[in-house]
C-alpha cells in the first residue's frame, strides 16, 4: 500500500469498526471498487491491520474510562457493597458476552474469512447486514426509552444471547458492532443502552483478537519506512475511532425509534452496487 491508502484505510477502520457497517465488510469490498491491488497474503497486511486495532482499542479506552474506572472502583467496594454487587455482575457479563467469539473464533473464524471473504460475496453480506438492521427497527419502531431495561438488568442468558450474535461477525459483511447492538435491543436494551454495552464489548474482543494475532508480528522482517506508515496510521485511526464513538453515543441516545435505520439503507446500497460493479 502507499503512503495514501494507508491513511485511507486507517480512517475507514476507525470509523467502520464502531459504526453498524462492518469494517472488515468495507476493507475488503472498497479497495476492490476503487481498483487497488491490496493483498491480504502481504506480509505487512496482518501487522498493519492489528496495530490499526490497537488504535480503536486505545480509542474505546480513553472514551469510556470513566465506565471502565467506576466498574473497577465499584468491583473493589469503595462505593458500598451494593455497587461492588452491581460492578461484578455487569463484568460478569461482559465476560459471557465475550466467550462465544472466543471459542468459536479459534475454530471458525478463519475457514469462514477465507471462504467468504471475496468482494462479491461481502457485498452479499453487506445487504444481509442492512436487512437485520431494517428488521430489528421496525420491530422495535413502538418501544418506547422507559419501557427498556438497563445494562444492569440483564441476565447472563441476555449476555450469552448478545455474545452468540456476535459471532455472526465472522462472516465478513456483517458488523460486530450492527449484530451486538441489535441483539441488545431484542433482549430490551435501548439503543444507547445497547450501544454502550456494545462499545465495552468491543474491547476486550478487540484486544483478544489483536493479541491473538500479534506474536506473527515477531516473524515479519519489516522495513522501517513501513513500521513508520502503521505508526502514523494507527494514530489516525484511533482519532477517528475516537471521534465515530463520540458521535455514534449521540446519536443512539437522540434516535430511538429509528437510529439503525439509515445505515441499513447505507448497506444495502453499498452491498448492491459493489455485486453489481463487481459482477458486470
Amino acid at each position: 500500500m502507499s503512503f495514501l491508502q494507508t491513511i485511507f484505510i486507517a480512517i475507514l477502520q476507525g470509523a467502520t469498526e464502531l459504526f453498524p457497517v462492518s469494517s472488515l465488510g468495507h476493507a475488503v469490498l472498497i479497495p476492490a471498487l476503487l481498483g487497488w491491488q491490496i493483498h491480504a497474503q502481504d506480509p505487512t497486511f496482518l501487522p498493519f491491520m492489528v496495530m490499526l486495532h490497537f488504535g480503536t482499542a486505545f480509542a474505546l479506552l480513553i472514551f469510556f474510562w470513566k465506565d471502565w474506572s467506576a466498574l473497577f472502583k465499584g468491583a473493589l467496594g469503595k462505593d458500598g457493597k451494593e455497587i461492588q454487587r452491581q460492578s461484578l455482575y455487569i463484568f460478569s457479563l461482559l465476560i459471557v458476552a465475550t466467550l462465544p467469539a472466543i471459542f468459536i473464533g479459534a475454530f471458525f473464524e478463519k475457514l469462514v474469512r477465507n471462504l467468504f471473504s471475496t468482494p462479491d460475496i461481502v457485498s452479499i453480506f453487506l445487504v444481509c447486514n442492512g436487512i437485520m438492521l431494517f428488521i430489528v427497527d421496525k420491530l422495535r419502531k413502538n418501544v418506547s426509552v422507559d419501557k427498556t431495561i438497563a445494562i444492569a438488568d440483564l441476565k447472563v442468558k441476555d449476555a450469552l444471547f448478545i455474545g452468540l450474535f456476535q459471532c455472526l461477525a465472522f462472516f465478513p459483511g456483517i458488523s460486530r458492532s450492527g449484530s451486538t447492538i441489535v441483539s441488545g435491543l431484542i433482549r430490551n436494551l435501548s439503543h444507547e443502552n445497547s450501544a454502550r454495552f456494545s462499545f465495552l464489548m468491543a474491547l476486550p474482543v478487540i484486544l483478544a483478537a489483536s493479541a491473538h494475532q500479534s506474536w506473527k508480528i515477531y516473524k515479519q522482517q519489516i522495513p522501517f519506512d513501513n513500521i513508520l506508515h502503521m505508526g502514523i496510521a494507527t494514530i489516525i485511526g484511533c482519532i477517528t475511532a475516537l471521534l465515530s464513538t463520540a458521535f455514534l453515543m449521540k446519536y443512539f441516545k437522540n434516535n430511538e425509534k429509528w437510529a439503525l435505520t439509515p445505515f441499513g439503507y447505507y448497506c444495502c446500497a453499498l452491498g448492491i452496487i459493489g455485486f453489481v460493479v463487481l459482477m458486470y
